[in-house]
């Protein structure tokens, strides 16, 4: 299978494509620079200039493709609605490329779910759109299979870990850096799900292969990481105290971040496992925080 990818010199997307390419498919990826355009072709890699916002190019790309997966996106949380409204036009114009033939298209959402009280399954529905959280990956993804289009999606947790970090937990440590302590949010029992990368890049590879239209899946190794034992590794390599701090003070330490902070979101994955014959590989997100991967010296 040839297949299209964006986000493909990213964190995940590096991951991916090296996945597809070890199980014998060709890729061309979607890069802005001529940095990142090396880099593939060091791979062994089509690479397509272009960025998520030339929805024309988007289109003349998928059309020598088999298959596409889309997880590029604009992680600037300073203009985050922003952001989301580019990932979703970008959804949009992929989309409207594969319509009418079977080639799967696989698109990246979070694990914001509108659930409380246990963990988020495969069945569960994203959040509507608001104002609070307007990222629409899901329901574009949504209205394209309702169009007949064979699109499914891969949900990644909070914590995406391995070499090569710069979600989440490295911004923690950024902000612990700057402020001397290590903190969570009232009693730091809410939980991070979470996944390694090369994990992850699996997930991604066997739901093209599987290619089934509305389906979603969770990318998740480790149900839930309580947020204390994060910020607990975080002060004890960064020789830091460790403290808990209130949700209604949350933004002046994380910020923009307070509320990703302060998430609850364990999630389960055992329909993933069975659909894909999926079983994680790699470590644990608290070996890879406790590690010089995360502190080089």
């Amino acid at each position: 299978m040839h297949v299209f990818i964006t986000g493909a010199t990213g964190f995940v997307g590096t991951a991916v494509v090296q996945d597809l390419l070890a199980a014998g498919h060709t890729v061309t990826g979607l890069t802005r620079s001529e940095a990142g355009a090396a880099a593939l072709a060091a791979l062994g890699v089509r690479a397509w200039r272009g960025t998520l916002d030339d929805v024309e190019g988007l289109r003349d790309a998928v059309a020598a493709a088999d298959g596409v997966i889309h997880t590029a996106f604009d992680h600037d949380f300073s203009r985050y609605a922003t952001n989301c409204q580019q990932d979703r036009r970008a959804i949009e114009a992929l989309g409207a490329a594969l319509k009418g033939s079977d080639r799967p298209l696989i698109v990246t959402s979070g694990m914001v779910l509108d659930v409380q009280g246990r963990p988020a399954t495969e069945e569960d529905v994203t959040f509507p759109l608001s104002p609070a959280y307007p990222r629409a990956s899901e329901h574009a993804a949504s209205a394209l299979v309702a169009r007949g289009v064979n699109a499914s999606v891969v949900r990644l947790p909070p914590s995406v870990h391995g070499e090569g970090d710069h979600g989440l937990v490295p911004m923690m440590i950024g902000f612990a850096r700057t402020k001397r302590v290590a903190a969570f949010v009232d009693d730091g029992a809410n939980r991070w799900s979470a996944v390694h990368r090369l994990d992850a890049a699996r997930v991604f590879r066997l739901a093209l292969e599987r290619a089934a239209p509305g389906a979603r899946y969770h990318a998740v190794a480790e149900e839930g990481v309580p947020f204390s034992e994060i910020a607990a590794a975080i002060g004890r390599r960064l020789g830091v105290p460790v403290t808990g701090i209130a949700r209604a003070a949350a933004a002046q330490h994380f910020g923009a971040l307070a509320h990703f902070a302060g998430m609850d979101v364990p999630a389960a994955c055992s329909w993933t496992r069975k659909a894909l014959d999926w079983h994680p590989r790699q470590g644990t997100l608290m070996e890879d925080v406790d590690s010089t991967r995360y502190f080089p010296a």
